[in-house]
């Protein structure tokens, strides 16, 4: 891995959180209590409630599981295809993240939710993924390949309708973004490292991330070396 924890020290900055972006309206309480609503009312028979996670989810995932396994996601791909002026980028210096988009196949784990209380859990779960309207990760079910057959499991997928949704840009120009973009979450770069890290210890290869990192790697050490330079 080319990206290593050190390149990623480089593109830390301490960021202020700027706040609610002007101009965008966000979810209120009664908001979110009413998308777990209707989550929960278009479940699938039984009382399961799975979850596949692409991406932060991976190595950081907000709510108590029961089981885990590895899954694929056919139809979907994941890409840093929403702009976020906010959280892992600035208003004057938006980042990149990203969303399950269609085409292709994703290779992901299945989270078994304690489905004890759904509604707190998906509340806790959705207050973290999205929060202006509309959102640009939609909760969705979807279906995925799981050890032992298909398991309809919920997903954040990219809503195409999203004034953030950028669409399908070079690896160059995602790579760009990412060593540079910094918010109070941290920075994009290290949004990448951590998936990538967490994606190889379960043996997950995504070969579009592995041509990322490095791509990311690849400036950041050009970057440091022009500052050691005295030209930046």
């Amino acid at each position: 891995m080319s990206l290593t924890s050190e390149l990623v020290a480089r593109a830390h900055r301490v960021v202020a959180d700027p706040g609610p972006i002007p101009g965008l309206s966000y979810h209120s309480d009664a908001d979110y209590d009413a998308i777990v609503r209707e989550i929960l009312t278009s479940r699938p028979t039984g009382n399961e409630v799975w979850l596949f996670a692409y991406g932060s989810l991976i190595w950081k995932p907000e709510v108590d599981h029961l089981a885990e396994q590895e899954g694929v996601a056919h139809g979907w791909h994941r890409s840093f295809c929403f702009s976020a002026p906010r959280f892992r980028g600035t208003p004057e210096q938006p980042g990149l993240m990203m969303a399950l988009d269609r085409g292709g196949q994703c290779h992901g784990v299945l989270y078994k939710l304690d489905a004890g209380n759904p509604d707190a859990t998906l509340g806790k779960l959705f207050r973290r993924e999205f929060t202006a309207k509309p959102p640009n990760s939609m909760p969705r079910w979807i279906k995925v390949q799981g050890a032992h057959g298909p398991i309809t499991s919920l997903a954040f997928v990219m809503n195409r309708r999203s004034s953030a949704y950028v669409g399908k840009l070079k690896p160059e120009d995602v790579a760009e973004v990412l060593a540079s973009a910094c918010g109070h979450w941290g920075s994009g770069a290290e949004y990448l490292y951590n998936t990538v890290r967490h994606l190889g210890e379960r043996g997950i290869h995504d070969s579009n991330l592995w041509r990322l990192q490095q791509l990311v790697a690849e400036r950041l050490e050009s970057s440091s070396s022009l500052s050691n330079n005295g030209i930046l």
